[in-house]
């Protein structure tokens, strides 16, 4: 059992550097979420919990508080992520045997805004001083390109998809749902073992306004912020309606205007924001939604992106804040990755996707003992092969509304699949 946590401030300098945090990973099972440099890296296991069914979000709740209630707590930083904290992934479906996970890490560094950090954990025999950083870093070897990569196709291969999503605009068209999301995977393997490090700093590199992440053998850099839980402000990133880039920055221009004047695209991007604000609104006093998206350039696609933001309603009585995760298992699945309505989409998704996504689509992040926390989607992402790291499964996915063409969405999924490929090369 966890019995104490121990956080203080870091200097930037001296060896090794914790500017870099993704640099500090050693090999083994890292845990990470990084965005433009700050965030979180994590090793070690102090606690590890794993869930299932549709109770899985508050299960993993629950075993996180039972944690707290038997921690010591030093925490001289009082930051966003310092202190305790849980990194989480979990599946998108109640029935999938990927359920979920909580990993409480015996290490941590954290930096933000200029402050970083170091958590460390131990059980009551390992009570001492806080070690120093270049006490607790694994030993510092270089991550290993995997080699030469092939891929092959997942559960449906690319023609057979093409039917998929046409079932999908038919059951549109037929009134059985108002958009849906479907998903293709795609095999990758590996010449050599892969080191995950190589591929989170490629990701970290390339897509520097996505959230890079590692958890539990889920990795990816995901463009997409579930939600957001700080000191009673909540914030959640909905992008929906895509086109690829074409690499020419003038002509970019002109495919981000055909974007964000594009009838399909606008109509699935207000279904997303919907569905998010009406899972945010039970928990807010204010909220803010935006009238019209902006558009929001990554290195391969252009999407179409709003922030909404809300307020927490002031606790009553001995109530607390709802913690960001349990926000997350409120939001999930919006339509962004399911569909509207959702119950509807998420049956035909069941009945034609013809694959178990897993935890790709699925709430990915940390939350700290206070609650507050930060949980994205699973995009842009790969999970690892546990018994075999030189086997990975790809993972996209497409809004599909009525006015939707197969063909372009297939084009579309193999856009998304441009980052977690870069970062296997």
């Amino acid at each position: 059992m966890v019995r104490t946590v121990e956080c203080a401030d870091l200097p930037t300098g001296g060896s090794p550097d914790p500017a870099d945090l993704l640099d500090l990973l050693g090999p083994d099972a890292p845990l990470a979420w990084v965005r433009r440099g700050d965030g979180l890296v994590a090793w070690g296991e102090a606690v590890r919990v794993e869930v299932h069914g549709a109770d899985r979000f508050a299960a993993a709740e629950r075993a996180w508080r039972e944690v707290l209630a038997h921690a010591i707590v030093r925490d001289e930083v009082q930051l966003p992520g310092s202190g305790p904290v849980a990194f989480g992934s979990f599946a998108f479906d109640d029935d999938s045997a990927a359920g979920g996970v909580i990993v409480v890490p015996r290490v941590v560094v954290g930096r933000r805004d200029g402050r970083t950090w170091l958590t460390t954990v131990s059980t009551v025999g390992e009570l001492g001083p806080a070690p120093r950083l270049r006490d607790v870093v694994p030993a510092r070897t270089p991550a290993h390109p995997p080699g030469e990569v092939t891929y092959t196709d997942g559960a449906v291969d690319a023609e057979a998809w093409l039917e998929v999503v046409a079932r999908g605009v038919c059951a549109i068209r037929e009134g059985e749902v108002e958009k849906v999301v479907l998903a293709r995977d795609v095999h990758a393997r590996t010449e050599h073992p892969l080191d995950v490090r190589w591929a989170l700093q490629r990701l970290a590199d390339r897509y520097r306004s996505c959230w890079t992440f590692s958890v539990d053998g889920m990795i990816g850099a995901t463009p997409e912020l579930l939600v957001r839980s700080e000191r009673g402000l909540v914030t959640s990133r909905v992008l929906a309606g895509t086109i690829r880039r074409t690499g020419d920055d003038d002509a970019d221009m002109g495919r981000a205007a055909i974007l964000a004047h594009s009838s399909k695209d606008l109509e699935e991007h207000e279904y997303a924001v919907s569905s998010v604000a009406r899972a945010l609104a039970p928990f807010c006093s204010s909220s803010n939604v935006p009238d019209v998206p902006f558009v929001l350039s990554l290195p391969n696609v252009l999407h179409l992106a709003s922030d909404v933001t809300g307020v927490l309603s002031a606790p009553r009585g001995d109530d607390a804040h709802p913690s960001s995760l349990a926000l997350a298992a409120a939001l999930h699945p919006s339509a962004a990755v399911c569909g509207t309505p959702t119950q509807a989409a998420r049956a035909l998704i069941t009945r034609i996707e013809g694959m178990d996504r897993g935890r790709y689509a699925g709430p990915v992040g940390w939350f700290g003992a206070d609650g507050d926390g930060e949980w994205g989607i699973a995009l842009r992402s790969a999970e690892v092969d546990r018994d075999d790291p030189r086997r990975l499964r790809l993972f996209a996915g497409c809004g599909v509304v009525a006015a939707s063409d197969p063909a372009a969405e297939l084009a579309e999924s193999r856009a998304k699949l441009v980052p977690m490929r870069h970062a296997l090369s």
